[in-house]
């Protein structure tokens, strides 16, 4: 019995038509990238367990793919029923795939230091995988495409980020909610409520608040240690209404007193300064209970959620002051933010923003009468491509209704004809698809009909 072709969970494939699309997004995005002076790297899909674990908090360790070492792990182990998995697993795995491109980076940063120019500025499209529970929005393999400063603690880095993702939506034409805070003032309310020793337990149940609502968020904050007054004087900063300036004054009387909290509503001041100088067309706003559940940000940290759609945020980032420090070179600081491919397209997908023109893998096809035929169209076949255009000719000798309907399923939108009478008069007929209109044009004409289509 033949085997039944099949993907694991919550990996795709993806056709010409779909691919068509997700090189849309990419090429759109990468424009922008170039435009703000970013660099291309790339980093392997494997990276050591010892580089990935422990940067991403410990709910992100459990998430990573974990990869078997090749030949015979298991030779040389003993009693393997008997060992606990975290014993266990440095022996028979030591290698994992990337849970993101942001640790990778601050490896590649230190890996090639004397090589590379600071602040360095490079931007990274690659695949992550995630071992996490498809759903909806959710994939265990999906791609990132990252934007990262380091080497400059500037909050000028900040701006420019928000202004660039305004960029990449504007030009995507998806209505996007930009939110912004900042870790330190996170770390302030922290101290405000007694318990800064529970900042990161606060920021991972404070992260879910969208998807489980506020009587849960307190539920867990409860579980994690912190007393009823604790969670009670947290909820007017949960619930803060008004203008950035209304929070930060508000902010100021809670927290401005401990030394992090103020150096937090400071950065936040400068940032939102800045952007107020800039041409930001997407609404920008101060959330305090954005908190980004990786442990690694330090400062200001940023999401966008689409506004015309129900789904999670589909871009987001922020500061990190020594990410680079683990792996033996402290006192760099960074700020990056990350846009979610795959995200992206579902929300575009939904709301019917692709361009025809991203859908549109061939523009021309020559149709194919014969063998004498096939033979007087291929010179001008190649001499469209040297002008740019995306052609084909339909390889084989068919009827031309099936040719016809290839070059319909894939939309194809001009089909050129050559007959016996087309030959005899040096012409072509050139077809559009979509009107049904047909010319009969020169061969010296040809480029200048098309362009003229």
């Amino acid at each position: 019995m033949a085997q039944k072709p099949t993907i694991p969970k919550g990996t795709r494939d993806f056709g010409p038509a779909v691919m068509a699309r997700r090189d849309y997004i990419f090429n759109t995005i990468k424009e922008v990238f170039k435009l703000y002076g970013f660099e291309p790297i790339e980093t392997p899909a494997m990276e050591n367990l010892s580089t990935l674990t422990g940067k991403y908090g410990d709910e992100g360790d459990k998430l990573l793919f974990r990869i078997l070492n090749s030949g015979d792990f298991l030779s040389g182990i003993e009693d393997i029923e008997s060992q606990s998995f975290e014993n266990l697993s440095p022996k028979i795995t030591e290698k994992g795939l990337r849970y993101d491109l942001t640790v990778p980076f601050a490896r590649f940063v230190v890996q090639y230091r004397n090589d590379i120019s600071f602040p360095f500025r490079r931007y990274q499209i690659q695949p992550v995988w995630r071992a996490d529970r498809p759903q909806k929005g959710r994939y265990r393999e999906f791609y990132q495409c990252d934007v990262d400063v380091v080497g400059s603690d500037a909050l000028i880095n900040e701006a420019e980020l928000v202004q660039l993702a305004d960029d990449v939506f504007n030009r995507l034409k998806i209505n996007v909610v930009i939110k912004i805070n900042n870790r330190k003032v996170l770390a302030g309310l922290a101290e405000y409520i007694g318990r800064p020793d529970a900042l990161i337990d606060i920021t991972i149940a404070i992260d879910k608040l969208d998807k489980i609502g506020i009587d849960q968020v307190n539920a867990e904050l409860r579980e994690k240690g912190l007393s009823d007054e604790a969670v009670e004087l947290l909820q007017p900063v949960l619930f803060m209404e008004g203008t950035t300036t209304e929070k930060l004054t508000s902010l100021e009387q809670l927290i401005g007193q401990n030394e992090i909290g103020a150096k937090g509503i400071a950065e936040l001041r400068q940032l939102f300064a800045y952007l107020e100088n800039m041409n930001i067309e997407m609404p920008v706003e101060l959330d305090l209970t954005l908190a980004r559940g990786l442990n690694y940000y330090t400062g200001a940290i940023f999401e966008v959620k689409a506004l015309d759609v129900p789904m999670g945020s589909i871009c987001g980032g922020g500061r990190y002051d020594n990410l680079t420090g683990v792996f033996g070179m402290p006192d760099v600081s960074g700020v990056g933010i990350s846009f979610g491919a795959d995200r992206i397209f579902d929300v575009m997908q939904s709301l019917d923003l692709f361009p025809e023109k991203a859908m549109q893998s061939t523009q021309i096809i020559f149709l194919n009468f014969g063998a004498k035929e096939l033979a007087y169209c291929l010179p001008y076949l190649q001499n469209l491509r040297s002008n740019g255009y995306s052609a084909e000719i339909y390889p084989d000798e068919a009827k031309i209704k099936k040719q016809l309907r290839y070059a319909d399923q894939k939309q194809i939108p001009i089909v050129i004809m050559a007959g016996e009478s087309e030959m005899d008069n040096n012409q072509f007929t050139v077809k559009q698809m979509q009107s049904g209109q047909q010319w009969t044009v020169s061969k010296d004409d040809l480029i200048e009909k098309l362009s003229d289509l």
